[in-house]
């Protein structure tokens, strides 16, 4: 059974993902963090204080998930959990001193560690493969 440019484009996607997961991987070993940590922290980041269920929703996890990757975080003094001044029922989740300082590195280390993984392509070619990836994940 013959394969379809569709199928060779879809195998190339995921060999695509998995090249840059494992290199994340290895961009994060200086600080010990999980690729899920790291994306919390980002999460985290963009946000004065955040519910754990934004959290999750954020990370595309279950909220139980999202306590275990805060509970990891809050244990290395990256992210701290204080009162909701809106409803004193709920905890927001915020990043500590540390946890912006490595949130900062990490996000340095990883957009270097892409223009080194993507630089083989010329300037318009990276242009115009962010712009079909775009389309194709809003779409």
């Amino acid at each position: 059974m013959a394969t379809s440019p569709d199928d060779d484009l879809g195998e190339l996607i995921v060999r695509a993902a998995r090249s840059l997961r494992g290199r994340w991987r290895e961009v994060l070993e200086p600080w010990d963090l999980s690729p899920h940590q790291a994306r919390a922290l980002g999460v985290v980041g963009r946000t004065e204080g955040l519910r754990l269920s934004a959290l999750a929703e954020g990370l595309r996890i279950a909220p139980r998930s999202a306590t275990e990757v805060v509970d990891g975080l809050a244990g290395r003094g990256l992210v701290e959990r204080v009162p909701d001044p809106t409803d004193r029922r709920a905890v927001l989740v915020q990043l500590t001193d540390e946890g912006r300082q490595v949130q900062a590195e990490v996000s340095a280390a990883r957009a270097a560690d892409a223009r080194a993984a993507l630089g083989r392509l010329p300037a318009d070619e990276r242009a115009e493969l962010a712009r079909l990836l775009r389309r194709f994940v809003d779409g």
